[in-house]
């Protein structure tokens, strides 16, 4: 799987399954180390971050079992505080784990966390959230230990609505004594799905959804059967596929209301949406997109940035001019030297890309920098005149199942090389 190699010009058409959502299931697989019991995952993504995630607990002493979206996961031998950096380096999102260990064991140590390079993105609100719930922290030679010290009430006032940093108090409060409250959480759909894991769990969690959130601790805990909420970004994704291509696809197993900030963009432009059972939406292209928009990714319920560099391929060939202003990472616009190349026209400054549409864009060798960037220029290819080939898929594998069966199954013509 080196290349994704795409031949545009075809319209797609056709139903497609949303799968669960990666950014939900990964701190939901965490928090099935804090219990010592039996977790049940219904609608668990395959994709890598998954498989990484699960190399961890396997690591730690988990049983796990995994056959078609069930996922059963036994932690009642977890042993060991460790989490061996390889393992670590390998994706960001990892950092949440220490918040489970250290809830279930204590003390966790751990290192850095690693991942797709989107510009800064420290762990000191984490590091700072630990420290204020009484929790000992020790940063030496690369390393970071975390103990759990004086557990008391605590109030954390996050500095921006992190939702790594938010999860990771949520995991590592879910044993603390006395009443955890996060002042400025995240308030994701992903945050909500947690609280009711959770909840199921044994813990009281209240206020997901919102920006304050308490947590009380137990230590009693029961087995869990849940099901993963759809991903919104793996639905947006699939939206502007069918739109960019003019094509007519329904979307099965969709939250309308988690994609809504997507859809309301590309309404703008002309595309149109259609409500055909519960949880499918269809949604059918044009063929005359325009674009005045002005797009600024923002903390939910605003514009996700994880859909940033996906809706700028739609802009791309969109009459008029759009303009995206990121707001959450500093180093997102690594796809648009890329998209260039199949002619787009677009310019930078600082966080800030004007996209003037052209009418078409032409196939062309690409390298994905990044997941979300990856799969934006898989759309692209979807309509552009001639053959783009896609590199370093690996970064797409960790999002999407398979992005070119789904995208088969709809009609594309699109292959891995």
């Amino acid at each position: 799987m080196g290349k994704i190699v795409i031949t545009g010009g075809r319209k797609l058409s056709g139903r497609i399954k949303i799968p669960g959502a990666k950014n939900t299931v990964l701190p939901i697989l965490a928090a099935t180390l804090i219990s010592g019991k039996k977790s049940i995952i219904i609608d668990c993504p395959k994709i890598k971050d998954v498989e990484l995630t699960l190399e961890i607990l396997k690591d730690l002493g988990c049983k796990i079992s995994w056959e078609e979206d069930l996922l059963i996961i036994d932690s009642s031998d977890i042993r060991k505080t460790d989490i061996k950096e390889e393992l670590m380096d390998k994706m960001r999102s990892s950092i949440i784990l220490t918040g489970a260990v250290l809830s279930r064991m204590g003390e966790v140590r751990t290192t850095y966390p690693g991942g797709c390079e989107l510009g800064l993105r420290p762990i000191d609100l984490h590091i700072k959230a630990f420290k204020k719930m009484g929790i000992f922290v020790e940063e030496k030679f690369g390393y970071i230990n975390f103990k759990k010290n004086k557990q008391k009430d605590s109030e954390i006032h996050l500095d921006f609505p992190s939702v790594g940093a938010t999860e990771n108090i949520m995991l590592a409060a879910s044993t603390h004594k006395g009443k955890t409250k996060i002042i400025n959480a995240a308030k994701e759909p992903e945050i909500e799905d947690l609280q009711k894991f959770l909840c199921k769990m044994g813990v009281k969690v209240s206020g997901a959804g919102t920006s304050v959130i308490e947590i009380v601790g137990t230590n009693t805990f029961y087995e869990v059967t849940h099901k993963v909420i759809p991903d919104r970004i793996v639905a947006s994704t699939y939206m502007v596929a069918g739109a960019i291509t003019d094509g007519d696809v329904i979307l099965e197993n969709v939250n309308y209301n988690h994609i809504s900030s997507v859809a309301a963009v590309m309404d703008a432009m002309g595309v149109e949406f259609e409500f055909i059972a519960d949880h499918s939406i269809r949604v059918k292209g044009n063929g005359a997109l325009k674009s005045n928009n002005l797009i600024r990714t923002l903390p939910y319920p605003g514009f996700p940035t994880d859909a940033q560099s996906i809706i700028m391929s739609l802009l791309s060939i969109a009459k008029g001019t759009g303009m995206i202003i990121e707001n959450i990472f500093d180093s997102r616009f690594k796809h648009v030297e890329e998209l260039k190349k199949m002619g787009a026209d677009i310019t930078i400054s600082d966080r800030c890309a004007v996209i003037k549409g052209v009418k078409k864009l032409y196939g062309a060798r690409v390298n994905a920098p990044d997941l979300r960037s990856g799969a934006g220029l898989v759309v692209a290819g979807l309509c552009a005149d001639g053959v783009t080939e896609v590199s370093n898929t690996h970064y797409i594998k960790r999002g999407y199942e398979d992005i070119v069966r789904d995208l088969q199954s709809l009609g594309a013509d699109i292959i891995y090389k």
